[in-house]
């Protein structure tokens, strides 16, 4: 795993707390001219939120380490949908992102953007923890945060979202101090005031997340027993906190009135303890010690980890390491013996087309598929598969799981190869401009666009034309939003 020391995050919410729109957000954009952000007491948000958080992603792709894992990816998009109608942004479709680094971070920006990192499912040893994290970003989200902080960031003519959102970027990418010392510049003498907002903000969050997770049916006193946890960690560590914690400040009269409100609501904590989130945190061990996996299996054995999240987890090792077969048996043993948990014969399919096994992937997901229809990782597996015996094939799957998937780049990477090698020509220039917009790269899906458009004409393919033309009004709608981040 790529490992950087990501600080654009938390400072953006340290001068800026962040929140989403209550619109959901198509593949295409809207037109360039957009209203202005309302006011704090409107539950609506404009366009200009969302094209500034989507873009954030796209610039945010290009430049931090991202962890691609349909299968961490399905189970995190889940949990967002299944927390989602607790708070008052139900109706929005969020885009999440996971990224490959080790440090103990979340973040939710403009747009319904919510990023974890790999390290947030390290640091919690149960689901309960973990959620109360992503309830709180939720928390931001629901209260408008962003929209607030930018009308007071210009009473204090704090510099605008647009150049926050660059030096973040500079941040990101330059994984070095480097970057937050050009996005603080000036902003010094605001930062006092800001504070001030921020932990207000913070407690607003709480208060929200708290009620998320108990209409979720998690426990609420994980929220605070998380902070706790953190607190003993900023103690162990001398004053260095994770990323989380330099932007989440945790105080004392933080968590005791995050406990207040815990021992006011009475909450019936009905879910139970997950063995999904157990195997998705195998992952982000192993993510983590991808170099030594050995290590992940140590610091699974520190835990109170159920035993069959400890044979997924070996079974993962033994597939690193060429033992294919003992792999395979074991992850089969376990789709036996949980046969709702649809990210083991996932994983299972994942494992034989990583080892060559083109035909037993394919078999495995179809398999898959007839039982539990719709699976994204499975389908994603299903249709890299494919590509290396049925390319038409392998185009039918990708293409609907593009259409329910639009913000995925690798989705789009793999339908760009399967339509040039299903004499889609132009389908297959549309599906690589996508990718490359989607991670950041305007101007090179655009020159995509125009090679596809010329394909399209020669081959008298009149409705990759009508897609093409339409895209490309998105597409510069994205670039002159771009133009505010240089």
């Amino acid at each position: 795993m790529q490992r950087r020391h990501l600080t654009c995050l938390g400072t953006l919410a340290l001068c800026l707390a962040l929140a989403t729109p209550s619109v959901a957000l198509d593949l295409d954009l809207e037109p360039p001219e957009l209203p202005s952000l309302v006011n704090s007491g409107s539950q609506a948000v404009s366009g200009e939120e969302v094209r500034l958080g989507r873009t954030w992603l796209r610039q945010f792709r290009a430049r931090a380490p991202i962890w691609q894992d349909p299968i961490t990816q399905a189970y995190v998009d889940s949990l967002v949908a299944r927390l989602l109608p607790y708070s008052s942004l139900s109706g929005i479709r969020p885009v999440t992102t996971l990224v490959a680094s080790e440090q103990l971070n979340a973040f939710a920006v403009p747009g319904g953007v919510i990023g974890i990192n790999a390290g947030l499912f390290a640091f919690a040893d149960q689901e309960a923890p973990m959620v109360s994290v992503v309830a709180h970003e939720l928390g931001h989200l629901s209260q408008h945060h962003y929209a607030r902080g930018k009308a007071r960031a210009e009473q204090t003519q704090i510099p605008t979202m647009a150049a926050m959102l660059a030096g973040m970027l500079l941040a990101a990418g330059s994984g070095s101090d480097a970057g937050l010392a050009a996005a603080m510049g000036s902003q010094a003498a605001f930062i006092q005031d800001q504070l001030a907002y921020s932990r207000r903000y913070e407690r607003e969050a709480d208060q929200t997340g708290l009620q998320i997770m108990a209409g979720a049916g998690y426990d609420p006193q994980a929220m605070v027993d998380m902070f706790r946890t953190m607190q003993r960690m900023i103690a162990l560590q001398g004053g260095n906190p994770p990323e989380f914690l330099l932007t989440h400040p945790v105080t004392e009269s933080r968590i005791s009135d995050a406990q207040s409100r815990v021992d006011q609501m009475h909450a019936d904590a009905s879910r139970e303890q997950s063995l999904e989130y157990q195997l998705v945190r195998a992952r982000a061990l192993l993510a983590i010690h991808d170099r030594n996996p050995n290590q992940a299996i140590t610091r699974q054995n520190r835990d109170s980890t159920p035993e069959d999240a400890r044979r997924y987890l070996r079974a993962l090792v033994d597939a690193e390491q060429g033992r294919t077969d003992a792999a395979l048996n074991a992850l089969d043993t376990l789709s036996r013996q949980h046969p709702d948990l649809a990210m083991l014969p996932a994983t299972a399919a994942q494992v034989a087309l990583e080892a060559g096994r083109i035909d037993d992937a394919i078999a495995r997901g179809r398999h898959q598929l007839r039982l539990m229809p719709g699976y994204a990782p499975t389908t994603l597996v299903l249709g890299e598969a494919l590509l290396q015996r049925d390319a038409d094939a392998a185009y039918r799957v990708l293409r609907e799981l593009a259409d329910q998937h639009p913000e995925d780049p690798q989705v789009f990477a793999l339908l760009a190869e399967a339509a040039g090698h299903s004499d889609r020509k132009a389908w297959g220039h549309l599906a690589r401009a996508e990718q490359l917009q989607l991670t950041g790269h305007i101007d090179r899906g655009i020159e995509q666009l125009d090679v596809a458009k010329k394909v399209a004409e020669e081959t008298g393919d009149t409705n990759a034309l009508a897609r093409i033309e339409q895209r490309r009004e998105a597409f510069i709608g994205y670039r002159k939003t771009m133009e505010k981040f240089r």
